[in-house]
């Protein structure tokens, strides 16, 4: 099959598929992180922009590391197929299209120059990245005319200061920064990072000036389920595509683009008037709290249970009448009530949930999702549980007999270098941090000398260190979690989860 380029695409593609705009456009964007969640996800919106006309520009990709997608991107002229699968209104919905946006992407660690030439093009106009949670980071480095910095925020303080020089410090040329990291004011933070590198290279006033004044930061919070690659599956969708494609990228249906910043920056992004789900604000603290709580704190109180009740997948969960019962009274009868939003905005997100949760196309391991599981119920489960007290004065018996799950999914042995799991059929892998499941291995060693549920239960919800309080002191919280290790441990998890569900 012939490999997608811009010159197959001006041919004409083997079966009739949706494309961006063939004709190429100024760039517009510099883009640090060229993976599949920025490519499904940043650059699907500027797509659907230009394809209405109202952007009309490009993005160059910049890699964040030394090896990278730059080669395979630029062998296929930027081109990319988009599959976005999931479920809408209850039914299955399949969207395929070809990604026209990227003009480029360049390696900075073997064309540093290139990249210092976009930076300081006339028609750049934002920035947008995805560099993982590590990558808006402070590390001491010095300032080397010509040569690339290690850290993200590093490369873009040296790159703006040729952008500043270049222009003059014009009031007009300063940058938009859009960073899609998962860190909680990703936008203030990489502003003070790089006003930190400006301060450590010693530049002079005028840039420290500018920096502050004709560039703009904004906080963001992206929300899309990314698979990226369709491994298992690739030899079939070429088949249908018709041409060779190294870079297809599925993603899910739904999307969320919360902006913390001037909403006069709307009309230079103009996402809702093609109907994207993105939503400009001056505070995006209670859609974080929302996503955490009910996306994510919805996956960490339910999958431990349903693991060891016997599922495999996100959407065998949901399928299952017990635990996805378990998801549903978490996510509407008990976080709905901890977010501090409009019901309307609640029951939206709520009702998207349970949607993604159950998207056929996702194939989401529960194992996968149990990666760090402790730190994970402090961020995403604990709140909810102890504002659930607050307001209504009771636990939240969901909530709290995840606590009860997560230990018994903690009942670890060691294996060679590792840890595993003995309360299924097959040993399972335990990732954490090897101190805290040695601990939980060790409380678990002493619970069958003495068969004490309660003893277990207040020694794990004492761990201060994990959750920055002693849990014991949530009233009842103790003897419900012990209660409910007894019930797993003698009837099964199963049958323990279909007792609860029952009594609520």
């Amino acid at each position: 099959m012939t490999l997608l380029s811009r010159t197959l695409l001006k041919k004409g593609l083997p079966h009739a598929i949706k494309t961006g705009p063939v004709q190429e456009f100024p760039v517009r964007v510099m883009q640090f992180g060229e993976g599949n969640f920025l490519r499904a996800f940043i650059d699907w919106m500027f797509d659907e922009l230009n394809q209405k006309g109202l952007f009309n520009g490009m993005v160059t990709m910049v890699q964040p590391i030394a090896q990278g997608m730059a080669d395979a991107i630029n062998a296929q002229d930027g081109l990319y197929t988009l599959l976005l699968r999931g479920v809408q209104n209850g039914q299955v919905v399949q969207q395929q299209q070809v990604i026209t946006c990227v003009k480029n992407c360049l390696n900075p660690y073997t064309e540093w120059q290139a990249v210092t030439a976009t930076a300081c093009s006339p028609d750049l106009r934002f920035v947008f990245s995805n560099t993982t949670e590590a990558g808006i980071a402070y590390a001491p480095e010095a300032y080397v005319p010509g040569q690339t910095p290690t850290t993200y925020p590093a490369k873009l303080t040296a790159l703006l200061y040729q952008r500043f020089q270049k222009f003059h410090g014009a009031a007009d040329k300063g940058l938009i920064f859009v960073p899609c990291e998962l860190i909680d004011k990703n936008g203030a933070t990489l502003r003070q990072y790089m006003l930190q590198y400006a301060a450590d290279w010693k530049l002079e006033p005028a840039f420290t000036d500018w920096l502050k004044s004709a560039n703009t930061f904004v906080n963001t919070l992206v929300d899309r389920i990314v698979a990226g690659y369709p491994r298992n599956e690739i030899a079939g969708i070429l088949a249908q595509l018709g041409y060779e494609d190294k870079l297809v990228d599925c993603g899910e249906i739904f999307h969320f683009f919360v902006i913390e910043g001037p909403k006069a920056l709307a009309k230079e992004l103009p996402y809702d008037q093609i109907g994207l789900n993105v939503c400009w604000t001056d505070n995006q603290t209670p859609y974080r709290t929302r996503k955490v709580r009910f996306l994510n704190g919805a996956h960490t109180s339910s999958i431990t249970g349903a693991f060891l009740g016997g599922c495999d997948l996100v959407d065998e969960m949901m399928d299952d009448k017990v635990f996805g019962q378990f998801v549903e009274t978490a996510i509407k009868d008990e976080i709905y009530c901890t977010v501090p939003l409009p019901d309307d905005e609640k029951t939206f997100f709520a009702n998207s949930i349970l949607e993604r949760f159950r998207n056929p196309f996702a194939g989401h391991q529960l194992l996968s999702i149990s990666l760090n599981s402790t730190s994970k119920w402090k961020v995403r489960v604990e709140p909810s549980l102890l504002d659930y007290v607050k307001i209504k004065g009771q636990l939240p018996k969901a909530l709290a007999f995840s606590m009860a799950s997560l230990i018994c999914f903690y009942q670890a042995e060691k294996c060679g270098d590792g840890y595993v799991g003995k309360c299924r059929s097959n040993p399972y892998p335990i990732k954490d941090d090897a101190d805290r499941v040695e601990f939980m291995s060790q409380a678990w060693k002493q619970w069958r000398q003495d068969q004490d549920s309660r003893k277990l239960a207040a020694a794990v919800l004492g761990q201060t260190a994990w959750w920055e309080m002693d849990l014991n002191t949530v009233s009842g919280l103790t003897d419900y979690v012990a209660n409910a290790i007894a019930s797993i441990k003698t009837v099964g998890m199963r049958a323990a989860v279909k007792k609860m569900l029952a009594e609520k």
